[in-house]
Parts: C-alpha cells; structure tokens; sequence
C-alpha cells in the first residue's frame, strides 16, 4: 500500500515537473534583450503573446528595433499588425540545427496567420530555404518566393518546445499587410451575453450608453458589477438624484484600454469617465497577489473575470458596485443622525472633589469588573489572535493544538 502511494506521489511530481518544463513566456524571454522592446511591445497588444505562451510547440521569428522602424512607417492599423507579425509565428519548431539541416533544402511551413482564417489560399506559409554559404532564408508564399529576410541568430531554444530567433527583416506579405477592419464590439451586449444584463440595461435606461459607445474607439475599460451585486445596491441607487446615478454609472468607465496585464503593472489612480472639474472621481488600481483590486475609499472591488479583452475594448466583471467617494462620502453624512440637543438650563453636575489617598466614584466604576467579575472589553475585540497563537473568545483561552501533536496522539 506504501509503496503504490509512493509512486503515485512521485508519478505527480514528474508531470507537475514537465508541465512547467514545457511551459513558455515569449515576453520574458524577449524581456531580456532591449533590441527587440519594439517587437515585444506589439505581441503584447495585438494579443499574440498570449496565443503563443498557449502552444506547445512554436517558433517565434524576432526584428530588432530597427527592423520594426520599417513596419511601423506604414502606420498599419493595430489589427493589421497582428496578422503581420503573426506571420512570424510558425507553428513548428526550428531550432538553430534544424534550419541548417532542412530535407531537400528547403520547406514550407505554417504560420499563426494561416491558422486565423485572414490568410487567403497559401498566403498564410512561410517557405525555409537553407542556402548556400550555410545560409538560412524565410519568404512568405504570396510573396513571389523572394527571400527578403535570413537567419541572424538564436535568441533561445527550449527543444521541443520553443525556438525564438532574430531573423533580418520583417517577412513583407500583401495578404498580411491587407487593411482589417476593426471586430464589431457593443459594448452593453457584451455585457449582455457574460452575466451583466442588469448593468447594461440601466446603461441604455439612463441614456449612458451613449458616452460608453464613443468611447470605444480611443479606447475603453468598462468594470462592469455582475446582475446579483448590482440588486443589491438598486435601493440606494434609486435614492441618487439623476445627476448622481449618471455620475455612479460613468464611474465604471475608464477612457483607455486596460488589458489584465497592464492593470497588474499599472497600479495607482485612474480616470473614469464622470472625472468632471473638481471632482476627481478616480479610483485606484492595485494588485493583491493575483487578484486585480479597484479602491474608491468609499467601497474596494475585485475584478472576479474577463468579459472581453480586445484592443480597444476591455470589459471585467467586478463584485461590488464602485461608489464615488466624492457622492457617497456625502450621502453618508445626510443619513446620519444628528445628536439630541441639550435640555435648556441644564448644568453639568460638578464632580466631588477627592481627597489625598481616595479615588472618586467615577475612578471606582471606570476601574470595576463587570457583572460577571471580568473586564468590560469592546466587542470588535470578541475575537483576536493573541501573540502565543490562541484564539480568545469573549474572554476564554482556547489553544490551538498542533496538527503534529495530534497526529501523535492517534497513533
């Protein structure tokens, strides 16, 4: 029986082992070296880092900066720009051995575009040639077979798994560099479709949508709180006047597309779309371990998923409804109630004076037991962690016993 335990036990370890082992982050390892930042910068928008870090085996073909210098001069659109550069994304391996040891000389290989269904007939293939002079050259298949770019270097190898090389010009392609339209995004069916209907519905009610909508375009972060949170709150919502629930729901927009990475990195105070003269309405963004949290002083949120994340538009869902401080600290105060005034005429009783060596009758009762002949405590000190590991409840010690010591004890 022991001994099955054991190998399954070490039968888990391997595979946790090699699942990290297979396990790749192109961002990172291009992290490493500065002359690729431009190259980088671009996975990391268009997307393709992410489809990348999915695949098991890849080969990522890296420009320099001053190869991208080109690629950019055509202001290509940012969804054009991803077909691009995903043509630079075989989805085999080819490690440094491999390109100088092609069968026959030369290969036909696919690409990421090929796989996104914007290529047309073969134009998403990128043919391999080993050239004489142990020369290594890459032409994409609707480019007339010309080899405008050839192998530079290996920036890292993991075999088989990842291979990430400089190549020396980017891989021009008409179908690539083709205009793509921006994905039809709107926004409140997104929200619509993922579990915030409530949400979106009170964005078109309250004519909202509008501001959301026009938006999009320069990019857009919506925190949107899930159809049971925002239930909840309807009560005080319907109490807001109109000027107040426009404020709260504007306040769930951020005019600038957030993906989760750039929440995670960009940590402070962000915009929203009710910012308005003095009042600020902003928030702040921060990290907690893995969770992405947004805090207004008025209430702290935590992004619970991911509606959406296409560049411009990214949509989260959230777990509380995010209350300006500049509205709800307010309102708080108006709710409160105000203290009782003093009777008219009433005097303070002076207290009596004590002598040398006694204590007044206020002294007595600050410092008498309770009832019960223990202290008064505060209630939100019911419960405490005291310093040697016990849990005090209303005044009772309990110690926590240890797992080991019990362990012991069965045996």
């Amino acid at each position: 029986m022991q001994l099955r335990q054991v190998t399954t036990l070490s039968l888990l370890i391997a595979i946790v082992f090699a699942s990290a082992a297979s396990a790749h982050n192109i961002t990172r390892i291009l992290a490493k070296h500065p002359e690729f930042s431009t190259f980088n910068h671009y996975l990391t928008i268009t997307h393709l880092a992410a489809d990348i870090n999915r695949r098991l085996t890849i080969t990522v073909c890296a420009v320099d900066n001053a190869g991208m210098a080109d690629l950019l001069s055509k202001h290509l659109s940012v969804y054009t720009m991803k077909n691009v550069l995903a043509l630079h994304v075989f989805a085999d391996y080819f490690g440094a051995k491999k390109l100088h040891q092609i069968s026959g000389g030369t290969t036909l290989t696919a690409t990421m575009f090929q796989a996104t269904g914007e290529a047309d007939g073969t134009s998403g293939y990128v043919n391999i040639t080993d050239v004489k002079g142990g020369r290594v050259g890459f032409a994409p298949e609707d480019n007339s077979g010309a080899l405008n770019s050839y192998f530079v270097k290996t920036i890292e190898e993991k075999p088989y798994n990842i291979s990430v090389i400089h190549i020396s010009h980017i891989l021009s392609s008409p179908s690539a560099e083709a205009p793509t339209a921006a994905p039809s995004l709107n926004v409140t069916d997104v929200m619509r479709l993922k579990g915030c209907k409530a949400f979106a519905d009170l964005l078109v009610s309250e004519k909202a949508e509008d501001t959301f909508v026009q938006s999009v375009e320069g990019g857009l972060t919506v925190f949107c709180p899930s159809d049971d949170v925002l239930e909840d709150f309807m009560p005080k919502y319907k109490n807001l006047t109109a000027a107040g629930k426009m404020a709260v729901l504007l306040y769930h927009g951020v005019p600038v597309y957030n993906s989760m990475g750039m929440l995670r990195s960009n940590n402070g105070l962000m915009n929203t779309l009710a910012t308005e003269g003095k009042n600020k309405y902003d928030f702040t963004v921060q990290n907690d371990g893995e969770s992405v949290k947004l805090k207004t002083k008025a209430v702290t949120a935590t992004v619970s998923g991911t509606l959406v994340d296409e560049e411009p538009l990214a949509v989260y869902k959230i777990d509380k409804v995010l209350l300006p401080r500049e509205l709800f600290k307010a309102v708080k105060e108006e709710l409160a109630p105000e203290p009782a005034p003093a009777p008219k005429g009433a005097k303070k009783k002076p207290k009596a004076k004590a002598k040398k060596g006694e204590t007044s009758e206020d002294e007595d009762a600050a410092d008498a037991p309770g009832p019960d002949g223990s202290e008064d405590e505060d209630p939100a000190d019911d419960t405490a962690s005291d310093e040697n590991g016990s849990v005090r409840i209303r005044g009772v010690g309990m110690m926590v016993v240890p797992l080991i010591f019990g362990a012991v004890m069965f045996l």
